[in-house]
């Protein structure tokens, strides 16, 4: 793989990084301690001096750090130098300073990120899905996603997220992973359609990791997703870890599937026995087919996951996060442009995956101009969205704060049906669980942050 160390030169000693590649490359666990003090002499700011010092921490003293350390013995050395490069370097280390720069030269936020949809094509129709009213038909041109790669770039977005619709039917797919191959990409696929000849060709290119959708195990998977898919991502993950690709998993947390997923460790020793290098978990948000409450996760079966989540990630080789329980460790709300936003496959900007509202679309402007639109700057001015930030989301967590910003902003639904969320039966079984797991969180948020948080009077 074609490193391009232009973006890394003016900032860093190109001998640094290779130094880094180097130990990687021959052995990851012992000269681990190496590479973090190499790292630690380009880091460009306090926090991630702070950060390097709390692996190092880890390292030291959590033996299932190293043992996940040691799953990159296993990976292909292509994506070693990728992995370093395009999501370390680039995208961490480097490119987050000279986002933090470029917010305050255009004076609005800059993200770490970008979710695209190159399609809203799917080959599966599973049930629930957040994207599943989206115009199928619905697509990104080649040139309209090279733009705004190269745009976000010359912001120092090195990172960019794919997602769909299912990514994988996308006919330039490798096209984008090939032109721009100083940038690290993970996309969310359903996983049916990775067969020996496309890991083949992430190995080649080495700059992306794919997240498999799963449910749990079989009987869930295939109840959600389709008979047959949960033997059909097996294949996959045993195919992906044979040909060291770095992969990884993705969760929706139902009512019915929580304590499958999180309430024992058997899942997870799944994932880690795949191979998975990460899961990232969501919790069923009320959006796109057929939005159904009865499938969002209880408040108990929520403070089942604050407890569970962290006590996994302290034991298990494998790293997981929470998005909407971890909120304490993001400060908040990430969405809306403060540190990623969502780009349909329409074109229209939208705040999160999960919040279908838009005032703009990339096709009629540059990246520049739509991270200034009324939509985003109304979402940054009210983040957090609660001080208590086990409420980090203004669908499920602040109903109200949603409401308010589309109204503010005037933005418009992206899809029919994307305003049940503002109103009706949706909209009133959203206030009744966030005000319940607004009392449950408040004893973890005060533990998780040391603090006591003083009971408000009735309005």
């Amino acid at each position: 793989m074609a490193i391009n160390f232009n973006f890394a030169k003016r900032f860093a000693a190109e001998k640094i990084i290779k130094l880094a590649l180097n130990y990687i490359e021959k052995d990851p666990d012992k000269n681990f301690i190496k590479i973090l003090d190499l790292l630690d002499k380009i880091a460009r700011t306090d926090t991630h001096h702070e950060e390097i010092a709390a692996i190092r921490n880890a390292y030291e003293t959590n033996p299932a750090i190293r043992q996940y350390i040691d799953k990159f013995n296993r990976i292909a050395p292509s994506y070693k130098e990728g992995l370093v490069m395009n999501f370390f370097i680039n995208s961490g280390l480097l490119g987050i300073p000279y986002q933090f720069k470029m917010a305050e030269k255009l004076g609005v936020d800059v993200p770490w990120t970008i979710l695209i949809d190159p399609t809203s094509a799917c080959n599966l129709n599973c049930t629930g899905c957040w994207a599943g009213k989206y115009n199928k038909s619905d697509t990104l041109d080649f040139e309209t996603i090279d733009r705004i790669i190269t745009e976000a770039k010359e912001l120092g977005i090195y990172f960019i997220v794919l997602s769909g619709g299912e990514p994988t039917v996308y006919p330039y797919l490798f096209d984008i992973f090939e032109k721009h191959s100083d940038v690290g990409f993970m996309m969310y696929t359903n996983g049916t359609l990775i067969d020996e000849e496309m890991a083949d060709k992430m190995v080649e290119v080495g700059n992306i990791t794919p997240a498999i959708s799963i449910e749990g195990f079989k009987e869930a998977t295939d109840k959600r997703r389709g008979e047959g898919v949960f033997d059909k991502i097996m294949k996959a993950m045993d195919l992906l870890r044979e040909k060291g690709v770095v992969f990884g998993a993705s969760v929706t947390v139902t009512r019915d599937n929580a304590e499958e997923l999180f309430g024992t460790d058997d899942f997870i020793d799944m994932l880690v026995e795949k191979g998975a290098i990460y899961a990232w978990s969501f919790h069923y948000v009320p959006i796109g087919s057929d939005p159904n409450l009865d499938m969002m996760v209880t408040p108990e079966q929520r403070a089942m996951l604050a407890d569970r989540v962290p006590e996994l990630r302290s034991k298990k080789p494998i790293f997981i996060v929470d998005f909407w329980n971890d909120g304490t460790f993001s400060g908040g709300c990430i969405a809306g442009g403060r540190r990623y936003f969502h780009i349909n496959a329409r074109g229209e900007v939208e705040p999160c995956a999960f919040v279908h509202f838009a005032v703009d679309s990339i096709k009629d402007k540059s990246l520049k101009e739509v991270l200034q639109n009324p939509l985003f700057k109304s979402y940054q001015k009210r983040q957090p969205f609660n001080e208590n930030l086990m409420l980090p989301c203004p669908i499920i967590d602040n109903p109200q704060a949603l409401r308010d910003i589309v109204k503010e902003s005037g933005a418009h639904p992206t899809h029919t049906g994307a305003d049940t969320v503002l109103k009706g039966e949706v909209a009133e079984g959203l206030d009744k669980i966030s005000a319940k797991w607004a009392e449950v969180s408040k004893p973890i948020f005060a533990e998780r942050m040391g603090i006591e948080i003083e009971e408000k009077k009735a309005q």
